[in-house]
């Protein structure tokens, strides 16, 4: 049976689709609870509210346009545009700031891309789960597959394949140096 896209990306229209709450969870033990965060593709809000409800400073408002902007902050972490994807990985790197990006899969294709990533690294934190994003319209969608493509935070693995737990969490999962507990009931020492 084929998943059809929804209507929200056929034909120009908007890609809009906001991250839900339990999406953050995969990175909180990668991120230092004194870091800034940028959220460069702000939108409605909702990221920078979810990491907020953490305990994270965040920065960034729909106003600001990520590519003339340079906002002061520990580490971009944002939900792009996925027509953008390609436009805002570049600005990513050449800002040099440690990143995560929530993209679908598929932004791992493409020939400029891959250059981007041989030249200064990524790495993937892969959900075994879709996430299902929230429409404008208060829809929910998971006809594809993401992963936090990641820069700089310093991850165990390249690759880290996660169990999705779309409980909200409390609290922040990492100390103050940014040193994860377990992950799955694995040491990140063993990992």
């Amino acid at each position: 049976m084929k998943t059809k896209k929804p209507i929200l990306l056929m034909n120009g229209h908007t890609d809009e689709i906001y991250t839900p709450d339990y999406a953050i969870n995969p990175l909180l033990p990668y991120l230092k609870k004194k870091w800034i965060i940028w959220d460069s593709a702000f939108g409605s809000g909702k990221l920078a509210e979810h990491f907020t409800k953490k305990g994270f400073k965040v920065v960034g408002e729909d106003s600001l346009n990520f590519f003339d902007e340079n906002l002061e902050c520990d580490v971009i972490i944002t939900n792009p545009p996925y027509s953008k994807k390609e436009e805002f990985i570049e600005r990513c790197y050449h800002l040099n700031k440690p990143f995560a990006l929530l993209m679908p899969l598929t932004a791992l294709e493409g020939k400029k891309r891959g250059e981007l990533y041989r030249r200064n690294g990524i790495q993937l934190i892969i959900p075994n789960k879709r996430i299902n994003f929230i429409t404008p319209n208060g829809g929910k969608s998971s006809w594809f597959a993401t992963a936090w493509f990641c820069y700089g935070l310093n991850l165990p693995k390249d690759l880290l394949f996660i169990e999705l737990n779309k409980e909200v969490k409390s609290g922040c999962d990492a100390n103050d140096d940014g040193i994860p507990p377990n992950i799955l009931g694995i040491l990140p020492n063993e990992l």
